[in-house]
């Protein structure tokens, strides 16, 4: 193996959760319903939270949020190493959240569907301008100009999307709204603040940023009505701005600091290594894992779906015992980092099997903390296993898609509803694509292809440095 200069695994890992996002916010409502979040089914897609297990959709988001901790302390922490000062950083975080709560707004105002009803070629072309306004708000303009020249850019195009934002004519007579918003955006936006924060807060000190997780649990299960009047109830409802921030939002903590736990495992392993040797034993080793973390995830998919409870819980262990073995003589940087990635994981996924009953059964709305200690576990593993296909084994030709997109995913977030829908219907070939995939499996073909176009448009902005930043 050669030099190792950064990891791609937590792009990769973020290329992966953005992408099969698109892909199953793309797919047609005829397939079955582990194709779908558990708790809407076809083929009324109607929402039931009577319905527990979770599906490979329901690990979508937790894998974004875990990458999202994972690279805080790469982004904060050479900052920091770097002389800058943590409440000069936690005033910036905070700002950054406040940009992509501004993205959660616009682009949920602007697309085609909030503009008209019926769609028309006013919305779609509106839609445009505003995928376009974008670019100048979100990436610095690869012009040579001078610093004030890029704000004033910045700030120019941030003025005519407020003035988009309230002069524009919406669907149904509807008005701008605060409220109206991405709430995936949203939580991001809530997350990349308090989660940049705290880990601010706490870098060097994974043990005390542990030690918050406790208490807002507590918050949270002291919030339900039987506690009303109760200070734990006052601060749950407590919101200066409720379009912005709710405290429930904060369970989501539970997937972002273990993140970030797992990005200072990498970031210690690239600090700490310096030539990667290729042994049989480590390739041999790395195989093993690969098959394993692949196999905690589509194991536990499938138990906690079809509701095989003791099954999955048996299968988990003897997995996991497995991995531990091969792992516990862990010498090179290699091995050391799997071995903490693993345990971590290992620790996460069967404390989250231990909860599962907890809350009636493991489910995504409302997300139970079983929830949240399973995805997060299984985060874990799926970082280990891009470890070893992107740092280890170096299969770049089958990963840099992934690495690409993940670089990029505020693109690939909105391409399809604010870029190929619109030109799809301007064309006049949405209705028609639409209707060839509309049945069976051909509905998964529809997502495969949207997905591909997204992908292929994202890796056309990264190659060209075009990033969306906030």
């Amino acid at each position: 193996m050669s030099t190792i200069k950064r990891s791609k695994a937590i792009d990769a890992l973020r290329g992966y959760a953005i992408l099969t996002m698109v892909l199953c916010d793309s797919i047609s409502n005829t397939l079955p319903s582990w194709m779908y979040h558990t708790q809407v089914p076809p083929p009324d897609h109607i929402f039931n939270p009577s319905i527990y297990g979770i599906t490979w959709v329901d690990l979508v988001f937790p894998f974004f949020l875990f990458a999202m901790g994972a690279a805080m302390p790469f982004s904060l922490g050479r900052k920091i190493d770097d002389g800058a000062k943590v409440l000069q950083l936690s005033l910036s975080a905070i700002f950054r959240g406040l940009q992509l709560a501004f993205f959660a707004i616009f682009i949920q105002h602007m697309y085609s569907y909030s503009l008209s009803n019926p769609q028309d070629y006013w919305a779609w072309f509106t839609t445009l301008c505003a995928f376009a306004l974008l670019f100048p708000m979100f990436m610095r303009l690869p012009w040579k100009m001078p610093a004030w020249g890029h704000s004033l850019v910045k700030i120019t195009a941030y003025m005519i999307a407020v003035i988009m934002l309230l002069t524009v004519k919406y669907a149904d007579g509807h008005h701008f709204d605060l409220h109206y918003s991405n709430i995936i955006i949203l939580l991001l936006a809530n997350m990349a603040a308090f989660g940049s924060v705290i880990y601010l807060l706490t870098i060097h000190k994974p043990w005390v940023r542990i030690a918050i997780l406790p208490f807002i649990m507590a918050i949270l299960l002291s919030s339900t009505d039987a506690f009303t009047g109760s200070w734990q109830k006052a601060i749950f409802d407590f919101t200066p701005f409720s379009w912005l921030y709710q405290f429930t939002f904060l369970k989501y903590l539970f997937i972002v600091i273990p993140g970030t736990i797992a990005g200072e495992y990498i970031q210690d392993w690239l600090q700490h290594s310096t030539q990667i040797g290729s042994t049989n034993h480590n390739t041999r080793k790395a195989i093993i894992l690969l098959i394993i973390g692949v196999g905690l995830i589509i194991s536990n998919l499938y138990g906690l779906f079809t509701r095989h409870l003791i099954t999955n819980l048996v299968m988990t262990s003897v997995l996991l015992g497995t991995g531990l073995w091969i792992l516990h003589e862990s010498t090179n940087p290699f091995s050391l980092l799997w071995k903490k990635l693993f345990i971590a994981g290992s620790f996460l996924l069967m404390l989250g099997l231990f909860f599962e009953a907890f809350q009636g059964g493991i489910r995504k709305d409302d997300a139970t903390f079983s929830y949240f200690f399973v995805t997060s576990g299984l985060a874990f593993m799926a970082l280990l296993v891009f470890s070893i296909a992107c740092d280890y084994f170096e299969w770049n030709k089958g990963t840099s898609f992934l690495i690409l997109s993940g670089q990029n995913p505020m693109i690939a977030y909105v391409s399809a509803d604010m870029f190929l829908y619109p030109v799809f219907n301007i064309i006049g070939v949405m209705s028609f694509f639409f209707t060839i995939f509309a049945h069976d499996w051909w509905g998964l073909l529809q997502g495969v292809i949207i997905t591909a176009l997204v992908t292929l448009i994202t890796i056309f902005f990264s190659k060209r440095k075009w990033f969306w930043r906030t």
